[in-house]
């Protein structure tokens, strides 16, 4: 349990500090907009509460609007994503369920499953949060052009992180 708090907090501080000193600062074209500390509330073990979900999905959203001046708008989307996390997990649940004690991964899950787990809540946090920083539906296309290549480009980055970094336990 301890280390389990221990691995999370690592997580967290690493990937909040490469998103606002990194990832902040790469705009390809202001259509792709990579987010990577949306791994942490991914990576969050499927015993984690709610409550507590939600909560550590505020703290790292409302870190990286400290840094980058959003007005708590990463806050917000990643709180949202928190709250559809169970959704998305009853939706796509394996015949056998979940074991409590592991965290989503490629390697426990396999490509697809994970493919469709991260897409759909990286989708998710992606259209909440560049809905509310454009705030109105004018450029609904442009914007919802610039959710999904966004959203392909965290993705990938979400998932050559898991390769490098999640190893299978041998």
């Amino acid at each position: 349990m301890i280390n389990e708090i221990i691995k999370n907090t690592i997580r967290f501080l690493f990937l909040v500090l490469f998103q606002v000193l990194v990832l902040n600062n790469i705009q390809l074209s202001g259509y792709l907009n990579p987010f990577l500390y949306v791994l942490f509330v991914l990576m969050l073990p499927f015993q984690t509460p709610k409550w507590m979900a939600l909560l550590l999905a505020f703290i790292a959203g409302i870190s990286v609007d400290m840094f980058s001046d959003t007005g708590g708008m990463h806050a917000a989307a990643s709180v949202f994503m928190a709250f559809m996390r169970d959704h998305v997990l009853k939706l796509i649940s394996p015949r056998e369920g979940y074991d409590a004690v592991q965290s989503p991964t490629v390697q426990q899950f396999g490509f697809g499953w994970f493919f469709s787990y991260a897409g759909i809540l990286i989708l998710v946090h992606h259209f909440i949060l560049f809905y509310m920083e454009a705030f109105h539906f004018s450029g609904f296309f442009s914007t919802l052009f610039r959710v999904i290549l966004s959203s392909l480009f965290s993705l990938t980055i979400v998932f050559i992180s898991q390769f490098f970094f999640f190893r299978p336990k041998s």
